[in-house]
């Protein structure tokens, strides 16, 4: 039987995480739902530790200060390794990765050892983003193919299912990304070590409140980052 945990960093998601608990627990009563909180101060993580189901399904890391994506999903995935799940699923707080896709991604990861949610699979599957940034997202993913080699056609998404050994494989220790270029270096990881990538179609909607975690820091990142990538990957130093 599969035991999974569902991972979602949180940083002023207050008006998102109640909808999205009640969504994914209304499909699948059976997961574990981790918060990762970077001290919101908007009281995400006191509603959390209020949740009736708080520490039976759900469950929180509350961390001193905003410390950045890419640390948050690897303390959430130290976490889950460090107990018994066999999936674990990472998703956004704000509700853009839409929780009824859950069923196909664990479906899916019968037989693939990583599943991504992926906007670009099958054209563009983009709701609500002004069309720069929707360029700016497939150009950026193009970038990734071209520089990598690898044929992800959404590089950049952060809506996953791993299975547990995909996990096991990455030193998150040495993992340094943040933003996108977390889910660029996790994907290539994978790939390096030999797993078996599948992305499967979903539709991809905006925040509809909250505030955007987007800076121009993040994009930059993502820029430099990829060379480095490759870098490592040419030299076996991922």
């Amino acid at each position: 039987m599969n035991k999974i945990l569902i991972v979602t960093p949180t940083y002023n998601e207050l008006s998102n995480i109640e909808h999205l608990f009640v969504s994914i627990f209304e499909r699948h009563p059976e997961v574990h739902i981790l918060v990762v909180d970077d001290s919101s101060p908007d009281g995400t993580g006191d509603f959390v530790k209020k949740h009736i189901l708080y520490e039976k399904s759900v469950f929180l890391i509350s961390r001193p200060g905003k410390m950045g994506l890419g640390s948050a999903y690897c303390d959430g995935f130290n976490w889950a390794l460090s107990r018994d799940y066999n999936k674990i699923i990472q998703i956004d707080a704000d509700f853009s990765h839409n929780p009824k896709y859950l069923s196909n991604m664990i479906e899916t990861s019968s037989n693939y050892d990583l599943v991504i949610g992926s906007r670009y699979i099958n054209g563009v599957n983009v709701v609500n983003w002004p069309m720069n940034r929707l360029i700016l997202s497939y150009l950026a993913n193009l970038y990734c193919r071209i520089i990598l080699g690898i044929k992800i056609k959404d590089f950049t998404g952060g809506f996953k299912c791993f299975n547990r050994k995909v996990l096991e494989s990455i030193n998150f220790d040495n993992v340094k990304s943040e933003g996108y270029s977390f889910q660029i270096e996790i994907n290539l990881k994978a790939f390096s070590n030999h797993m078996s990538i599948k992305e499967i179609p979903i539709i991809f909607n905006d925040r509809a409140r909250g505030t955007s975690k987007m800076s121009k820091k993040v994009i930059l990142e993502a820029i430099y980052m990829v060379p480095l990538l490759k870098f490592k990957k040419i030299f076996k130093l991922l």
